[in-house]
């Protein structure tokens, strides 16, 4: 199925705009984690080398995680079971949605088809999960059985916290988010399916951009920044290579697995 056609079925459920959240992290080392995709040991792996690099940074620490948590990797439970988790002391974690958050919980709430969904690579996030769609499919030949016992197997704390999550991290210097914004709109005028889909009319347009941002969504070989525009997302679950980008004292400092 044609990307922009889930789009459209993804993004006809939206409700009430998801909440933006605004701080301030000019004093704050913050580390910046792009798609992860179900890569839980380069998470793991990236996650220690953030907490050996920090521990020679004074006051708290911030890691943000740009969303894709799920999909295509082997393990997406575990992913979002690590990030419901606690962090060692000193840290914090927002974590931002991201388009394949947005279609599990679709499919959850009946908006979108399985089929719609694995064409995104939630098989493998149901695989999981533990559920084998194929050995499923012959004791429950009715579509509708199907979907309502994959529906209530999903563990609702897991939906929970991805429905809670916020679609967009405003500071004063740095704006991070999915996919990018529409340079024709102001932040707060962001619609929120251009949040977690757009490409094009964000990489290739030449409206100046209010601020710096950080993103993810469209997989890159490595981090690259264009202008005010960084993207670390360097396709995890294909590469084996997971970015994260440190912001400390006005510098970026890019790191991979």
């Amino acid at each position: 199925m044609a990307a922009n056609t889930i789009r459209e079925k993804v993004t006809r459920g939206f409700r009430p705009r998801r909440r933006r959240e605004c701080i301030e992290i000019l004093d704050t080392p913050t580390y910046v984690i792009g798609d992860v995709h179900g890569c839980y040991d380069l998470l793991s792996a990236l996650e220690r080398r953030i907490f050996a690099d920090a521990a020679a940074l004074p006051g708290r620490k911030l890691i943000i995680m740009l969303g894709d948590f799920i999909d295509r990797g082997p393990a997406s439970a575990q992913v979002v079971s690590r990030l419901m988790a606690p962090l060692p002391n000193g840290f914090e974690r927002i974590c931002l949605t991201g388009n394949h958050e947005l279609a599990m919980l679709a499919y959850a709430d009946g908006e979108i088809s399985l089929d719609d969904w694995v064409a995104l690579g939630g098989d493998a996030t149901l695989n999981s999960y533990g559920v084998d769609i194929q050995t499923l499919q012959r004791q429950y030949p009715r579509q509708k059985k199907l979907d309502t016992f994959i529906r209530t197997w999903l563990p609702d704390d897991h939906l929970d916290f991805l429905r809670r999550l916020p679609i967009l991290l405003d500071t004063p210097q740095v704006l991070f988010v999915h996919a990018g914004i529409d340079p024709e709109r102001p932040i707060a005028a962001q619609e929120d399916d251009d949040l977690v889909f757009i490409r094009s009319r964000f990489y290739d347009s030449a409206q100046p951009l209010p601020k710096l941002i950080i993103h993810g969504h469209t997989p890159v070989r490595q981090a690259e920044a264009h202008g005010l525009r960084l993207n670390i997302d360097t396709g995890a679950f294909r590469s084996g290579k997971l970015t994260a980008a440190r912001l400390w004292q006005g510098r970026i400092h890019i790191t991979s697995t």
